[in-house]
């Protein structure tokens, strides 16, 4: 196995170029377990440590450009407010030692359906920027994911950044796991609610070959927020409501039987995290301030 190591953003896309196998590596969490248990034996790693462009971000008016680097621990210290629900799931990554060291490129590059950040970026609508020696592109977080651990980079790109939407209204995150931490998710659900578009996303992970989103639940409870008036008085949202939306997101999923959880508790927990993230954005959104009667 041999070993490159860029001093720059150029010097990794030449070398990414010239040597289209090579494996990416910056902290590891996910290749050097797949090596240390010789599930994978890659011709070529290439170390991104030295390239400091990956461990910027950016925020702008509307949008927060996070470099492929960014520890999960960068992101819960100083993001929290722009990327809630992916301050959230970070929060839930393995260890401190880990969240110093990861990043969501990584999970990105991987594309595991267990990856812990794919549920907020696919609630936030984020889009992952992508750049070879041919040009740069930007790929839209929902047509990332092509398959089981198959993402859609071509075999010359790497992963620059993500690009992420400001939060203009509440998120969540919820996470179930054999323990409580340094734990590979056995289910995983993002919310975000977009007040300005009065639309809602959700993400769901390690309960589909790729994360999923639950599009049918999405316009439903959007539907359901609109007739009832709900983004405008703030009402609590009838239980109804709440079930049928968890019905409709354990009905996206389409789970495996293995070692971390059966095929059916997945559904039944995506169903259970979906009726209390719900919860807990809608009493986010409403505040303090809202009117206060409807429905209990």
């Amino acid at each position: 196995m041999d070993f490159l190591r860029p001093a720059s953003w150029e010097e990794a896309l030449a070398a990414k170029a010239e040597h289209p196998t090579a494996v990416p590596i910056a902290g590891g969490t996910d290749v050097m377990v797949e090596i240390n248990f010789d599930r994978r034996r890659p011709e070529y790693l290439m170390d991104l440590n030295r390239v400091a462009d990956l461990y910027d971000w950016e925020v702008g008016e509307e949008s927060v450009r996070l470099g492929a680097c960014v520890p999960y621990a960068r992101i819960m210290e100083h993001l929290r407010a722009e990327l809630p629900g992916l301050a959230l799931a970070s929060h839930t990554v393995a260890s401190p030692q880990i969240r110093n060291r990861g990043g969501v490129g990584g999970n990105l590059g991987t594309a595991s359906p267990a990856g812990d950040a794919h549920p907020a970026l696919l609630a936030a609508g984020a889009e992952v920027e992508a750049e070879s020696v041919r040009g740069a592109r930007r790929i839209p977080i929902d047509d990332f994911y092509t398959g089981v651990k198959r993402n859609a980079l071509a075999p010359d790109e790497l992963i620059r950044a993500v690009h992420i939407k400001k939060a203009d209204g509440p998120q969540q995150y919820s996470k179930v796991g054999t323990r409580n931490a340094m734990v590979i998710a056995v289910c995983a659900f993002g919310l975000a609610l977009h007040p300005g578009t009065r639309t809602v996303r959700t993400g769901i992970g390690s309960a589909a070959p790729t994360p999923v989103r639950a599009r049918a639940a999405e316009e439903f409870l959007r539907a359901a927020l609109d007739e009832g008036g709900f983004w405008d008085n703030g009402k609590t949202i009838p239980p109804s409501v709440a079930r049928r939306f968890a019905d409709l997101c354990a009905a996206a999923c389409n789970p495996i039987d293995d070692v971390r959880g059966t095929a059916g508790y997945r559904r039944h927990a995506v169903g259970v995290m979906a009726r209390r993230t719900l919860a807990w954005t809608w009493e986010s959104y409403r505040g303090p301030g809202r009117v206060t009667e409807g429905a209990a």
